[in-house]
């Protein structure tokens, strides 16, 4: 083979490599678009239930009980993600409340869809303490690390957990996977703990128990906007309450159904 025949092949052979290298280029950008429009569709359709979920909760905030819970929080406790908005944690753990304690129960669901700590002193406070809870659970902080403010979170957290009954159980911030996001939420649980410690609140490891689940559990646990939880996320959630919830409602159950 010449000296010019083999310089033809080699341009071939690199411009076959550089047509490749295009093409999968051009496949991988053709793919990630789709993607991210399938996230904004799902993410659309979600949005879409959000007046959804805040009806039911409102409408079944009406019924009558012999308990009351009440959950401050954010779309998380409303259930968004969900294939039923009793189905979030909040109404997952409203049920084992009414089997173990076999009393009826009024839910009040405070929680807004998109809420900061911030926006939780403001909305979800004045309601609150208007109210005389039974069983309280606070799960809020999530939508802070977005625009991560650790004065401002701190802020707000110190006047929500001000108000709070003794009783109540708040939970840490749950595991986003993301290393830059996973710093500023261990920055906001650090702050969450000490809080909590000088009210004497009891913690609930939501961070722990979502960790638990691995980086895996965002293509089982999680909703298709990849954000909220789905039925399998939230009952991690439930799970992460329950150890905490069970020895809350225990001073709930009536003499006559406790163990003897």
């Amino acid at each position: 083979m010449t000296i010019a025949n083999q310089t033809l092949r080699s341009f071939a052979v690199a411009a076959g490599a550089v047509a490749t290298a295009a093409g999968i280029g051009v496949a991988a950008l053709v793919n990630f678009r789709n993607f991210k429009g399938r996230l904004a569709e799902s993410a659309a359709m979600l949005n879409e239930t959000l007046p959804v979920h805040s009806l039911w909760w409102r409408t079944h905030a009406k019924v009558k009980g012999e308990l009351l819970y009440v959950a401050i929080g954010d779309s998380a406790a409303q259930g968004i993600g969900a294939s039923s908005p009793d189905r979030s944690y909040v109404g997952l753990l409203a049920d084992h409340i009414r089997l173990a304690t076999g009393r009826t129960m009024r839910v009040v669901n405070l929680s807004v869809s998109g809420a900061t700590v911030e926006l939780a002193v403001r909305d979800q406070l004045p309601r609150f303490v208007k109210l005389s809870p039974d069983i309280v659970t606070v799960a809020i902080g999530a939508n802070d690390i977005a625009l991560w403010d650790p004065v401002r979170f701190e802020s707000g957290i110190r006047e929500i957990f001000a108000v709070l009954p003794e009783h109540t159980l708040v939970a840490d911030l749950p595991c986003f996977h993301l290393p830059a996001n996973e710093r500023k939420v261990a920055v906001a649980n650090q702050i969450l703990r000490a809080v909590a410690a000088e009210h004497g609140l009891a913690v609930v490891p939501l961070h722990a128990t979502t960790k638990r689940q691995g980086v895996r559990s965002i293509a089982t646990h999680v909703a298709e906007d990849l954000f909220h939880p789905n039925d399998r996320g939230y009952r991690v959630w439930a799970e992460a309450f329950l150890p905490a919830v069970s020895a809350d409602v225990a001073r709930l159950i009536p003499q006559e159904l406790a163990p003897q």
